[in-house]
């Protein structure tokens, strides 16, 4: 008997395990899933990415550490201000009102598309950037030997893809007019940019980071406000020898408070060149999308007790359709 029924289960079994595996396809959770979701699915979907990544469930009712907390901030405070200062172009309008134009790193041309891209207006070495993501960017350091096919390819895909959607809910991005757009490369004098990252807190500065180096020799180290050196660092290897104290360390505080005052968190990226001016990079809400890293752990704990939430705001509605 068993052997007359085997050819039956082993076709049942394979036809239930096609249709698993077309449900599998079909809830494959890749951006485009993401994309097409219907905002009354955001907080069951990042519950489920966080806990993916992070290994334990988020709990958005009482978030505690800095990860959680920027969880919450993702879906629950994407302020039409957010979405204004996330775009790369149009945060440069606002430091020029706020602080001054000397505080901007200076832009080189803006476009909505690649193929309008003038390059023979373009110097030999600058930096293009999507406007509405983090992270797509590209720097020429020669223009002459640029890969146009290839930047073109990459430009291509990021001008049609809602950075909103890339990495857990960036709702601030959610908005965001597509451009591209080309800045000046500022180096300092050993050929790369000494990058400050300042964590704010309702306009309060807690620490600041110091990031030097490329690649595989990326360092970095964490000061208070008076710049005695902290000890945590996130991800990077610290720096073993002293970093000499920005002389207008009073003043990049300053901006830092001004830049950062309403917001529960944020995190203030700018330069500082050889001649000590100050460039204010971008203000950027949820770093990592919420998955850092820091050593030794507690200090995740710390920040996120220092983060007060505001009141909920609603998720933003879509104006954009990329």
């Amino acid at each position: 008997m068993l052997k007359i029924m085997l050819p039956f289960i082993i076709l049942l079994i394979s036809i239930f395990s096609y249709f698993i595996l077309i449900k599998l396809k079909k809830q494959k959770k890749d951006y485009d899933y993401y994309n097409k979701l219907p905002p009354e699915k955001y907080e069951k979907e990042l519950k489920l990415w966080f806990k993916s990544r992070r290994k334990y469930d988020l709990n958005l009712e009482k978030p505690k550490n800095l990860n959680e907390k920027i969880q919450w901030l993702k879906i629950y405070d994407a302020t039409p201000l957010k979405t204004e200062l996330a775009d790369k172009y149009l945060f440069k309008e606002w430091v020029s009102k706020k602080f001054g134009k000397e505080y901007i790193i200076p832009l080189l041309g803006v476009w909505d598309s690649f193929d309008k891209i003038d390059f023979n207006k373009l110097p030999n070495k600058f930096i293009l950037k999507a406007t509405h993501g983090s992270g797509w960017n590209y720097l020429v350091n020669n223009k002459s030997e640029l890969n146009f096919t290839f930047v073109k390819n990459k430009f291509d895909q990021w001008m049609k893809t809602n950075f909103a959607f890339v990495a857990g809910f960036e709702l601030q991005y959610l908005n965001i007019k597509p451009r591209i757009i080309a800045e000046e490369y500022n180096e300092n004098s050993e050929g790369e940019l000494y990058d400050y990252k300042v964590y704010c807190f309702d306009g309060r500065v807690e620490s600041i980071a110091f990031l030097s180096g490329k690649k595989e020799n990326r360092r970095i180290a964490f000061f208070d406000t008076k710049w005695n050196k902290l000890n945590y660092n996130d991800t990077y290897p610290i720096f073993e020898y002293d970093i000499p104290k920005p002389k207008k360390l009073n003043l990049m505080i300053e901006i830092c408070e001004k830049a950062s005052k309403g917001f529960s968190f944020v995190r203030v990226d700018l330069y500082i060149l050889n001649d000590d001016s100050i460039k204010l990079g971008e203000l950027t809400f949820t770093p990592t999308s919420g998955q850092l890293t820091f050593t030794p752990y507690e200090q995740i704990n710390i920040f996120g007790d220092m983060i007060k939430l505001p009141i909920k705001s609603p998720f933003p509605k879509r104006k954009i359709n990329i």
